[in-house]
């Protein structure tokens, strides 16, 4: 086993070795993930199943939404500042262009609460603002689930347009104040005329994680088994000796 110091083995070994330990770690961060996701999918059956209660028991004006509240159900009273409707481009569903419309509900405490009134098909075009069913008017009673605020680029607003849902850009962009995240409409009463698609749940299975760190370990475990069987191919090639060649067969023959 002595080629095994040479130069060329114990870089294919430390190579083996750090491919082996980098595809572990990557099998520990599925796992990791894994429970993660099982933790706040347990959060989300929780909240789906409680009972509404009023929104000022669970936001607040300016606060964040918290991860324990995600997805509880709340109720409003109020009525809808419609002029002040946001479009949520480029949502797809099932393949099929779109865009949710969040409109504030002025409550009568005064805070506006952002609710995503739901989704209606649409061509993905930005330059213009597609024709919106409108708002029930009048005193609204809304009821929906508890979402928390994107972040980045893509929660900016534009000419009352914006990719993603944020109270903060968009309640800067309104004359009131506004509650930290926003609901996704569950009922409205008196429902609209013409109801826009509600919010799809949320999916609360693993996911691939499981799959993808076994995916992993698998990997490390391979690179080791690999490195050991060529490392005996090559011990047993070590033990014949060099090969002989056709004219030195043929000289030892005689």
């Amino acid at each position: 086993m002595r080629f095994l110091l040479s130069r060329r083995w114990i870089l294919f070994g430390i190579t083996v070795a750090l491919l082996a330990f980098f595809a572990f770690r990557l099998g520990e961060w599925q796992f990791h993930r894994l429970a993660d996701r099982e933790d706040a999918s347990l959060v989300t059956e929780r909240n789906l199943a409680t009972d509404p209660v009023p929104v000022d028991q669970i936001l607040a004006p300016g606060q964040p939404v918290s991860s324990e509240h995600e997805w509880q159900r709340v109720t409003a009273n109020g009525s809808y500042a419609e002029d002040e409707s946001v479009i949520v481009r480029y949502q797809t569903r099932e393949g099929q262009s779109g865009v949710d419309v969040v409109t504030p509900l002025l409550t009568d405490s005064g805070v506006a609460l952002l609710v995503d009134r739901g989704w209606l098909p649409t061509d993905n075009v930005g330059s213009t603002r597609p024709d919106v069913p409108p708002a029930p008017s009048g005193e609204v009673t809304v009821e929906g689930w508890v979402r928390a605020d994107a972040t980045g680029d893509s929660a900016q607003v534009a000419d009352q347009s914006a990719r993603a849902v944020s109270s903060v850009e968009i309640g800067a962009t309104l004359p009131f104040e506004v509650y930290g995240g926003f609901v996704d409409v569950a009922s409205e009463s008196p429902a609209p005329q013409e109801p826009l698609s509600r919010t799809e749940l949320p999916d609360l299975g693993e996911g691939p994680h499981f799959f993808y760190g076994l995916q992993w370990w698998f990997f490390a475990a391979l690179a080791l088994f690999g490195f050991g069987y060529l490392a005996r191919d090559e011990r047993r090639k070590t033990a014949r000796g060099p090969a002989s060649s056709p004219r030195q067969r043929a000289a030892s023959s005689r």
